[in-house]
């Protein structure tokens, strides 16, 4: 048979009972569309992870104080021990190589108050290299300066979220304001731009004030929760991060990065770590998807071989005038592959449909790629190649006599 003979039968077969093509399409539609949706899902939340670990800053590593340890596959250090002071960071800047700035670090969870409003949020003590370090843009205002850290200054700088929660969205003279942070009075002298994230890892729901200013009033010693380096380039991070680990050691008398009472991750690390999780992530939602795959593969079976049940007379006078057991199995197959091919075709629409929709309205961020596509092209094309082949070949091995005498 020629190919256009094949494709006229098979569009004429599907057309005969279009209820049933539809309802069995619809399987393969859903299952397609939640893989091009989840898919889509987790690469924007890879995107999104990825994206709020750049804007930390750049060449970004971080020393926290206490000892590093496992969990569920991911590092985490002990960030209440107190083995971190003032000197280590002046050593760490003084001392190693291809280091272009380091900042000291206090932080706590406070309640702030304003004049009729309030709310919890981090307090991060801290000095002028920070906004450097961590590519902090200040909108309104100034950030801390050097000389506010040496007088233990009690002045602040607002982020975007807590400026809106303390004096609201429309408030735009916020500068010269009071607060009160743990009963002491702080002149708000700078708002710092809008840097965006969510929840915990949000860069605008904090307080900066100077790190001496917090050792006094809020955690009363003079340990720091947070050493911020920044190296130089990306190409010496590594280097650095091991010239720091070791410096370290030897200020805190250590023989072993085992018994290490300190903890170091740089941007490498967290990239690293994000992308394992958000990987599995969306490995999980593909593979949940792909079950209304498998459903919907399984009614294209089921369909054919209804098809092969009611067109059997066909089948026997086909091969009684000449065709051949590969024609009528291809005939079949054609058919199962194109209705799985169309049904890809609207899956793909449908699944790049809903990702813009959750997109646009700020549900999730959402990222469809062109190999998600191409593999639900495929995966679909697939579908109909294995799940159509045993009623195909089931057709083909009819006897012709049987089949003419079916009723």
């Amino acid at each position: 048979m020629k190919t256009r003979d094949i494709l006229e039968e098979t569009f004429s077969a599907l057309k005969s009972n279009k209820v049933r093509t539809g309802l069995t399409m619809l399987g393969i539609v859903i299952g397609i569309a939640s893989v091009i949706a989840m898919v889509a899902i987790g690469q924007g939340a890879s995107n999104s992870v990825s994206s709020q670990i750049e804007s930390m800053g750049a060449n970004l590593i971080m020393v926290s104080p206490g000892a590093q340890r496992t969990f569920g596959g991911a590092r985490e250090s002990r960030g209440g021990a107190k083995t971190l002071t003032i000197e280590d960071a002046e050593k760490i800047l003084s001392q190693v190589d291809n280091v272009s700035a380091v900042a000291k670090v206090v932080s706590s969870q406070q309640q702030v108050v304003s004049t009729g409003t309030n709310t919890n949020t981090s307090i991060l003590g801290t000095e002028s290299s920070y906004s450097t370090i961590r590519s902090i843009e200040i909108a309104e205002g100034n950030f801390i300066t050097d000389q506010q850290v040496e007088k233990t200054s009690k002045v602040a700088v607002l982020g975007s979220t807590t400026r809106d929660d303390l004096f609201g969205e429309d408030e735009t003279d916020v500068v010269g304001e009071k607060i009160r942070i743990n009963g002491v009075e702080y002149k708000v002298i700078g708002i710092a731009a809008e840097k965006g994230g969510s929840g915990m890892t949000s860069s605008d729901d904090v307080v900066y004030i100077p790190y001496t200013t917090a050792q006094r009033y809020l955690t009363g010693n003079k340990y720091l929760t947070g050493i911020y380096i920044s190296a130089e380039s990306s190409e010496v991070s590594t280097t650095v991060q091991d010239d720091i680990e070791t410096l370290l050691l030897n200020l805190h008398g250590i023989e072993s990065s085992d018994d290490a009472d300190f903890s170091i991750m740089n941007q490498s690390d967290m990239l690293e770590t994000a992308s394992d999780v958000t990987g599995t992530f969306t490995v999980l939602l593909a593979a949940i998807a792909g079950i209304s795959l498998l459903v919907g593969g399984i009614g294209i079976m089921n369909m054919m071989l209804t098809t092969v049940t009611e067109r059997t007379r066909e089948i026997g006078l086909r091969k009684a005038i000449g065709a051949r057991k590969r024609d009528i199995s291809l005939q079949f197959l054609t058919e199962a592959t194109v209705l799985t091919f169309l049904g890809g075709i609207l899956g793909v629409v449908f699944g790049a449909i809903v990702s813009i929709g959750l997109n646009y309205f700020d549900v999730t961020e959402t990222q469809v790629s062109i190999s998600s596509v191409l593999l639900a092209f495929g995966v679909s094309a697939l579908i109909g190649i294995v799940f159509g082949y045993y009623p195909a070949k089931r057709a083909a091995n009819l006897n012709p006599i049987d089949a003419l005498r079916y009723e």
